[in-house]
């Protein structure tokens, strides 16, 4: 077996170097393998609770909406106004949702809604004698108004 050496007749010292390239290159291979797992991870395993997240909240928010009427109508007056201020989260998984008030199939109910997302709840028990209308978003504070004179 023929050893093979340098100019100067000792051997080459070249470990050091090829130790180098293949940890550059695994590194390399494993970067690139995490990039790609990266991004399937963001539209496989996260978008999907997201979703879910979404929708049980615009449940949530119409059913809170949906109970601040029927209480502010259940202490309404006979006759005069009466107003009432309300919050509700500004945002739902990092994004703008709308909220609203309006006649359905079934009566009056509440519609939460963002893009192709929808939720709607009907007003508990208040929809067939009363006729509500709205919209409204998150930000700030809400204000819902109950003018007897208005309605027969």
């Amino acid at each position: 077996m023929k050893r093979i050496t340098s100019r100067e007749g000792g051997p080459y010292k070249d470990y050091a170097v090829t130790t180098m390239h293949e940890y550059l290159i695994i590194s390399g291979i494993l970067l690139v393998l995490m990039v790609i797992m990266t991004i399937t991870l963001t539209a496989g395993i996260i978008s999907p609770p997201i979703q879910h997240l979404k929708e049980y909240s615009y449940i949530d928010i119409g059913n809170g909406v949906s109970t601040r009427i029927v209480d502010l109508y259940v202490i309404a007056p006979n006759r005069g106004n009466i107003t009432t201020k309300f919050d509700i989260p500004d945002d739902v998984a990092g994004e703008e949702y709308f909220v609203l008030i309006g006649t359905g199939a079934t009566g009056d109910q509440v519609s939460v809604f963002k893009d192709t997302l929808s939720r709607n709840v009907s007003l508990a028990g208040i929809g067939s004698t009363l006729r509500t209308g709205g919209y409204t978003t998150g930000h700030g504070l809400n204000q819902i108004t109950y003018r007897s004179e208005a309605f027969p």
